[in-house]
């Protein structure tokens, strides 16, 4: 898995897209002490199972394999002339 230029902030933009997915959907509110992990893994389960993002194997479903798989779904919804897809 090759790192994406600009992942860290391409994640922290797919939880911030992901937390308003899913509280848009009205199927979670999340709290200001859920950490980073924990809204990470609930939004890529919630993609996952909304068929937005293609699963990972079960055996290769990691904290690092989420995030990145978060990080193309977030560069996807970015505007081509984007700061953080240059």
């Amino acid at each position: 898995m090759k790192k994406l230029k600009h992942e860290s902030e391409l994640v922290k933009e797919a939880i911030r897209a992901g937390v308003k997915y899913g509280e848009d959907r009205g199927v979670v509110e999340f709290e200001p002490t859920d950490s980073a992990n924990e809204k990470i893994e609930y939004i890529y389960r919630l993609l996952v199972h909304d068929k937005v993002i293609p699963p990972l194997p079960e055996e290769q479903v990691s904290q690092k394999a989420m995030r990145h798989r978060l990080a193309i779904w977030a560069s996807r919804q970015l505007p081509k002339d984007h700061p953080l897809l240059k």
